[in-house]
């Protein structure tokens, strides 16, 4: 009988047994493998990752990754009549550095950037600090604008940015201790076990014991030890994509760093995060997205989840096409539900628009851009994952119609 035991015992303890460099590399502890491991089996997935919003959401500054232009003419952001910031690249650091009255005042480096789909915001380093700095990029209007939350005519390089902002725009940040226990408690960070951007295993959990396991077995096909996305529940599967895209108006109870496949969001984010506004003209662009999704008829009448529509391992921007698709994959003439404007309009061209139509973009209720002296406001647009009929939007799509001149049927 004893025989019996030993195998699955050995087996067991020799994936919670490792030396390998990615364990003892990785600054979240010895049962992370890091991103860089799953690269042998899984290169293809881990290359198209790479070109993600999600791997995107941040990274270390450099000449090739901050796409606002430092030419001179381009690189300033006047503030006001006496105040300007103007983009720098000296050696092979990037700087803004703020003038007042055509004198430097202040200069800090490009040392991290958060985003870079729609926007892309700054960061560096003061000490154990990390501050954010006062102009960003936009894609809207190709050009330097005040950072989100910033107000216009003014350059402040004093935010402090906590782990907080991290949580969703890396995969680990580590706060330091405090040293004193003053009242005015200061945001320490460890510079060295920061992780950028939003990794494997983020969303996979930890994965030492799948890379032991499939290295030591490579012929087994079936996924072990890892988290597969499939084998969630349905809201196991939304309460994920929740840790980032629930909104941030409300208390958390403690990081969701601690957040693995399969957890529920309400043991970290207090109730007032399911009570997130869900009117689709008061978008949050850090994400109250998953209320807006669950408040849409298309989620309550159906098994929908997110990835119903979206494959975080692919980049999928701009692929309008390939969203209608899923749409018409449950609304179709043949279900008697398909879209009540297809008796007017062209049903071939009117398939096209679904997304705009009933994900529409709007201006963001917490973004507001001002790219010049003059303080010219620019919207910050964001799709509403609140599948919805809007009128407005219809008219939109019915004057394209007339004004592209394109038969109704």
């Amino acid at each position: 009988m004893m025989g019996i035991f030993i195998v699955p015992i050995a087996l067991i303890l020799s994936q919670c047994i490792s030396n390998t460099p990615a364990e003892s590399a990785d600054a979240r502890g010895n049962v992370y493998a890091g991103s860089a491991s799953c690269i042998k089996c899984h290169k293809s997935i881990y290359n198209n990752y790479l070109h993600t919003a999600h791997y995107q959401t941040s990274r270390a500054a450099s000449a090739d990754n901050v796409h606002g232009s430092f030419t001179e003419g381009a690189n300033v952001l006047p503030l006001s009549d006496s105040v300007k910031v103007v983009m720098k690249h000296q050696g092979k650091t990037l700087y803004q550095v703020k003038y007042v009255h055509d004198k430097p005042v202040e200069k800090h480096p490009f040392d991290i950037v958060f985003g870079g789909v729609k926007a892309e915001t700054y960061l560096y380093w003061k000490n154990k600090q990390v501050l954010q700095l006062p102009v960003s990029y936009y894609n809207a209007i190709h050009a330097w604008g005040n950072s989100p939350g910033y107000e216009a005519g003014y350059a402040d390089f004093s935010r402090v940015i906590g782990t907080r902002c991290f949580e969703c725009h890396s995969s680990y940040a580590k706060e330091l201790p405090q040293v004193t226990q003053s009242l005015n408690r200061t945001v320490e960070l460890d510079r060295k076990a920061m992780i950028l951007s939003i990794d494997c295993e983020r969303c996979h959990g930890p994965a030492i014991n799948h890379v032991n396991y499939h290295t030591e077995y490579p012929g087994q096909k079936i996924a072990k030890y890892i988290a597969r996305y499939s084998t969630l529940s349905r809201a196991q599967k939304v309460d994920m994509c929740g840790v980032c895209h629930s909104g941030n108006s409300g208390t958390m109870l403690k990081s969701t760093f601690a957040f693995k496949p399969g957890d529920t969001l309400a043991k970290f984010k207090e109730a007032e995060f399911y009570h997130a506004d869900t009117n689709p003209d008061k978008l949050d662009v850090h994400g109250n997205q998953v209320q807006l999704l669950q408040s849409s008829a298309c989620f309550v009448k159906s098994k929908m989840d997110c990835a119903t529509c979206h494959n975080t391992h692919n980049n999928q921007r701009g692929l309008t096409a390939l969203f209608t698709q899923h749409c018409t994959n449950c609304h179709s003439e043949a279900k008697h539900n398909f879209c009540k404007m297809a008796n007017r309009l062209n049903k071939a061209t009117l398939t096209a628009q679904c997304i705009n139509c009933h994900m529409p973009q709007k201006p963001s209720s917490v973004i507001s851009v001002h790219n010049s002296g003059k303080s010219t406001l620019v919207p910050y647009e964001v799709r509403t994952h609140r599948i919805a009929i809007y009128p407005q939007e219809t008219q939109k799509i019915v004057n394209w119609f007339k004004s592209n001149k394109i038969a109704a049927l």
